[in-house]
């Protein structure tokens, strides 16, 4: 027997209707489920007219749509604040209850918190279900009950708990449960936003494109362990946007590394336990937004330059590799992993820029922003965050280029006017005698710019730094 007569699934970070676990629970406990979308106007307001990510989850959020028509349904679609929006649509369609799948960013709580009360004030309920997420808040906790604060020690706890159960499919709705919807889906334009070069890059959206990228990964995943750090080989699982969005299950994604024996499939699991483990960090550490993990490196005295700053955003440094990445972000909304530790690690610990502005940068910019990843990863290259790279191992961008972009396929893709560049040079151009310079067609200073900084100069001082924060 159902629990109401009447609900409300609020689709969030769950661009899905398969494998949905909130949709799941939402379908078992009412005779009637209403499903909606909230375009929420206190998150794009703030966003430029043209964003990728917006004409992403457009998209999904229109595919999403017409399989819930496809299995009867359908799908209410609002451009509002959510906070006002949900609670005013439950009392609209005469709901007992609304059902979601849990956030875990500090905006995403409080909304959820207003969102609660003001249906408390009306007689309904607000349920969330755990989904982006294996496990998430106290479910992984060490021996004493306290969240882990280092990774490897979560990681063996994560796979020792990690068994089939949770990674388990949800069945798909009820197609005798499911409303029709009213009403359409507002356009681009109608939402305030442009279209961006989205179609030009063939990146595939909503759930077919989720399903379809995990298939293509499914294929090569074997050799992820080695191929990931190279950034001109197909190496990553280029499932980032999809893991963000929710157009893809996350115990899809378990399922197809479990599934697979090999080094490889492995070391991607870790990864599925690294996005789980910064989770749990900001859950339990919302402060990580605004300030160091670390206590003895909240006070860094980063002395910064918006001169250098503005090159590094613009992928001028002087360093292929470095300008190779800030232009692929810039061009693309992606950067591969590898590139974007050395970015920055360069960002910090060579321009000595507070790794605020660069997590900042990337949250403007990444089509697979992800708060608590962004967060944790730009800590861990700084050396302020848990389980931070150790302040003293200090990239060098030249050596990281000649290791994982041997041939400098990456950076001729990316940085053109370096294209003519002897392999010999390619990751120190200006080093360059002036007569290759010329034949190459890359003047150090008129085509490509000289280094900003010198990098032994800057780990010197990269050092001293930490160590008088620490002292």
């Amino acid at each position: 027997m159902s629990a109401y007569d009447a609900g409300l699934f609020w689709f969030r970070r769950d661009l899905r209707d398969e494998d949905n676990a909130g949709l799941h629970q939402a379908a078992r406990a009412c005779r009637r489920l209403h499903c909606a979308f909230v375009f929420d106007s206190a998150i794009l307001e703030a966003l430029p007219r043209a964003d990728r990510r917006v004409e992403f989850i457009h998209r999904s959020v229109g595919e999403l749509r017409e399989s819930l028509r496809q299995r009867g349904g359908g799908l209410h679609v609002v451009h509002d604040d959510a906070t006002a929006a949900i609670p005013r649509l439950a009392h609209e369609l005469g709901v007992d209850a609304v059902f979601a799948n849990g956030d875990y960013e500090p905006y995403a709580r409080q909304r959820d918190a207003a969102v609660e009360q003001a249906l408390r004030e009306h007689g309904r309920r607000l349920h969330l279900a755990k989904d982006q997420a294996l496990f998430e808040k106290d479910e992984i906790v060490s021996r004493s009950g306290r969240p882990f604060a280092i990774f490897t020690p979560y990681r063996n706890a994560w796979r020792a708990a990690l068994d089939d159960f949770h990674v388990e499919a949800y069945p798909p709705p009820d197609a005798r449960v499911l409303v029709a919807d009213k009403g359409g889906l507002p356009s681009l334009p109608e939402l305030g936003f442009e279209a961006t070069d989205l179609s030009r890059q063939a990146l595939p959206c909503g759930m077919s494109g989720g399903r379809a990228q995990l298939e293509a990964f499914a294929s090569r995943i074997d050799d992820y362990a080695e191929a990931r750090d190279f950034p001109a080989r197909p190496g990553v699982s280029r499932l980032s946007v999809h893991n963000r969005f929710g157009t893809v299950s996350i115990r899809a994604a378990a399922r197809l590394a479990r599934a697979s024996r090999g080094g490889g499939a492995s070391t991607w699991l870790d990864e599925i336990a690294w996005r789980d483990f910064f989770f749990q960090v900001l859950w339990h550490h919302p402060r990580v937004v605004h300030e160091a993990f670390r206590h003895e490196h909240a006070d860094l005295d980063w002395p910064g330059d918006e001169r250098l700053f503005a090159a590094w955003c613009e992928g001028r440094t002087g360093y292929p590799l470095v300008d190779a990445g800030m232009r692929e972000l810039l061009s693309t909304g992606f950067m591969h992993n590898r590139v974007r530790m050395v970015v920055a690690s360069f960002l910090t610990k060579d321009l000595l820029v507070d790794w605020r502005q660069g997590e900042r940068f990337f949250a403007r910019h990444l089509l697979d922003y992800d708060l608590a990843a962004n967060n944790g990863n730009w800590q861990w290259a700084a050396s302020t965050g848990c389980d931070a790279q150790p302040y003293f191992r200090i990239f060098n961008p030249e050596k990281q280029s000649e290791r994982f972009d041997p041939q400098g396929e990456y950076i001729r893709r990316h940085a053109p006017e370096l294209a003519r560049v002897p392999a010999r040079y390619i990751h120190a151009p200006s080093r360059m005698p002036l007569h290759e310079q010329q034949a190459a067609g890359c003047v150090i200073g008129r085509d490509y710019p000289a280094p900003v900084v010198e990098h032994a100069t800057q780990r010197a001082k990269a050092l001293a730094l930490f160590r008088r924060a620490r002292d």
